[in-house]
């Protein structure tokens, strides 16, 4: 069979923009940095953008900020105790009600968060000197080309057109950007930096444009083509360097954060770096950052696996395949860097910008399957990082080996709340992550670089079991908050997806032990054969031991069918097909949609895959629900709140991923996962086999 024609597969999905479509933003960046851009090419009409739609960020993994604190609120003064059942063990927690508004606790949960670094735009007037308004503009046409990662765009004002080419540096926090247009000379259309406070709300941009007062832009040094910022907010600080082709960059008189360049010539490129510390280092210039974006990403698409549908008799087919090559330009620009991401990556902010560990799963474990490694170890590293403090989590808490949060910075510390600090399926994560590096690459240094949080995750998993003596098992919790969150965490016990899970991690940290040289931990093989089966009522897995009437009760049948997850994203350890197969159909038949989230369907997928159904496999990861929806830009919408969300991309690729490549022990086919009987053609690339 030929190989797949790359460039045309990816290509033919390029997002074409023709007008200020507040869902068709468009993002550059590089795993680490990014900046969104509305029709014009840069960030000219945020408000637009902001109310509902895919706000215009420019975030890093690097740019924080924390409001003043002059009440010196401590997460440590917001504990309550808990006592498990078994052993009666006394374990603290960071929380708060449900119902909390104090300042203590918004102040805590939304700081530090994370920070827009600027707004790069143009200043638009009419021939009157009116601004421009986004219906002002015509002829607008802007193409992201994903085979190079440069963004295109065209408009016209006044009869006169400009054309902007708007790339990022691949490497580096960089922004590159060349204007062409006659407005330049009119005056009409001037290049501008405009720098805000950082905002400490739910959504948007991470921007606050009307608090001037309250932070500081520094010109550090300047001459005729270059300046160096320094920014300053509260206690935080960071840098930018500008330089430019030709023009003048002034201040502006009446605002101390904007600066406005101003061209006699029609055309001018502009280059910007952003960084934490200042960086004597000189910037190269537009064509040097353009060439690195279009030497980088054809390397990025000809490295790593491929799937191409053409030729399929179903309709949805090129819906699908749109979807999963624009989840993989998505996910490289947004979740690909040092740092676990937030679900709305580095466009835009959801809370504080700060990234929920259990879904680290969804947001990285599609890089491995797609055969970019690196890419997954990138953010895995973070875990070593803070071993420290997840080891005093959990010493603090009486367990042993390391605890993980869930909703943190860079720094690993939960805010108090009344349920993240409860969840507990992010603590098999790393050994996952581990497992498939380990799988792909086959090495005694995958091993060596990850024992230490494999090991310390299962050391933690073991002591968390608690011993039953009266029925002779190990049970899970209470306290502890399900992955199906809609379950009250103080008497919540034994929930399926985590049993089946701690069942993986344990088997899995133990085989890791003897490929090492070492003797296998008895105290995890002894968790492991008393850990208490999953729970079972009437024929169907449900939720939770403590929760026997998931399927006929009044409130159990919302949020995530995470029953269904140890055949589908787990290998199946202690399932039966056939429970699962009923329980699949059960869950298809009663479950409340519009209570799902994006990365719902995917999981269902690659339930119905593992058990032979791929008709079906197709059918849910393509179903017409709202928070199935993939925007024109490639983003998995869910909510006006939340109008983008990675892990619904994440869990696509995994899912096709699976499909095309298959899984560890299954089906000796060729794409197992799709329907078997001719509809689907499915050509795929250097995708590894999912665990």
């Amino acid at each position: 069979m030929d190989k797949i024609n790359r460039e045309q597969l990816v290509r033919r999905h390029n997002p074409v923009v023709r007008g200020c479509d507040k869902f068709s933003s468009l993002t550059v960046g590089n795993g680490n940095y990014a900046f969104t851009v509305d029709a014009t090419g840069l960030q000219t009409f945020p408000e637009l953008y902001e109310k509902g739609g895919v706000a215009l960020g420019h975030l890093s993994n690097w740019g924080w900020h924390t409001s003043p604190n002059p009440m010196g609120y401590e997460v440590e003064k917001f504990q309550k105790t808990y006592y498990s059942t078994f052993n009666g063990r006394a374990i603290g927690f960071p929380y708060m009600p449900r119902e909390e508004t104090s300042e203590a606790y918004n102040w805590l949960r939304m700081n530090p968060h994370r920070l827009h670094l600027g707004a790069v735009q143009f200043l638009l007037t009419l021939p009157s000197g009116e601004p421009v308004l986004p219906e002002n503009l015509q002829e607008i046409e802007q193409t992201l080309d994903l085979w190079t990662g440069v963004i295109s765009s065209s408009f016209s004002l006044s009869g006169e057109t400009a054309t902007v080419l708007t790339c990022c540096h691949p490497n580096e926090d960089i922004l590159a950007i060349r204007v062409k247009s006659s407005l330049l000379l009119s005056g009409q259309l001037k290049l501008a930096l405009r720098f805000p406070y950082g905002s400490a709300s739910f959504g948007g941009s991470g921007a606050v444009w009307d608090r001037p007062e309250s932070h500081w832009t520094e010109i550090v040094e300047s001459s005729s083509y270059s300046v160096r910022l320094r920014r300053t907010l509260d206690q935080d600080n960071y840098f930018a360097m500008a330089g430019w082709s030709n023009g003048t960059l002034e201040c502006d008189s009446t605002d101390p954060h904007l600066l406005i360049l101003t061209s006699d010539i029609d055309e001018v490129e502009f280059v910007i770096r952003y960084s934490k510390v200042e960086l004597s280092a000189a910037l190269p210039d537009f064509e040097d950052v353009l060439s690195r974006s279009k030497n980088h990403w054809p390397v990025f698409w000809n490295s790593g696996g491929a799937v191409e549908l053409a030729g399929s008799q179903d309709i949805r087919a090129h819906e699908l395949e749109r979807r999963i090559v624009l989840s993989q330009y998505l996910t490289a620009v947004q979740s690909s860097g040092s740092l676990p991401p937030q679900e709305t990556g580095l466009t835009m902010n959801s809370w504080a910008g700060k990234f929920h560990l259990e879904m680290h799963w969804w947001h990285s474990v599609h890089f491995a399957l797609w055969n970019r490694t690196e890419l997954l170890a990138n953010s895995l590293g973070w875990y070593r990082e803070i071993l420290s403090k997840a080891q005093e989590l959990a010493h603090s808490q009486g367990y042993e080996g390391a605890r993980w949060p869930k909703c943190v910075t860079e720094e690993g510390i939960n805010a108090p709340c009344f349920i993240e600090p409860f969840l507990i399926w992010q603590q098999p994560h790393p050994i996952y992550f581990a497992e498939l590096l380990y799988t792909v690459r086959n090495d005694r240094d995958t091993l060596e670089r990850y024992q230490d949080i494999v090991f310390q995750s299962a050391d933690f998993m073991a002591s968390f079991a608690e011993w039953d003596d009266v029925r002779k098992r190990y049970v899970l919790g209470p306290p502890l908050a399900p992955a199906q969150e809609i379950h009250d965490h103080a008497v919540t016990m034994n929930p399926t997806f985590e049993l089946a899970y701690w069942a993986f991690g344990l088997s899995t940290a133990n085989r890791w032990r003897e490929k090492l040289g070492l003797s296998r931990v008895e105290k995890w093989d002894h968790v492991l054969e008393h850990l208490s089966p999953l729970p079972v009522t009437d024929g169907l897995y449900v939720a939770a031991e403590t929760a026997p009437d998931t399927f006929s009760g009044l409130a159990g049948i919302d949020d995530h069918p995470t029953m269904l997850a140890p055949l589908g994203i787990l290998p199946g350890l202690m399932t039966d097909p056939e429970t699962m197969r009923r329980t699949l159909h059960e869950v298809i038949r009663v479950w409340h949609w519009e209570d799902t989230w994006g990365w719902d369907y995917p999981m269902m997928a690659m339930t119905a895959a593992r058990l032979g159904e791929g008709k079906l496999a197709v059918d849910l990861l393509l179903i017409a629900q709202t928070k199935n929806t993939y925007l024109p830009n490639g983003h998995n919408f869910q909510t006006s709140r939340l109008p983008i969300y990675l892990p619904g991309n994440g869990g696509l690729l995994t899912a096709v991923a699976m499909m095309a490549g298959g899984w560890l022990g299954g089906p000796d086919t060729a794409a197992p996962g799709f329907p078997q009987d001719g509809t689907w053609t499915v050509r795929s690339e250097g995708i590894n086999k999912m665990l």
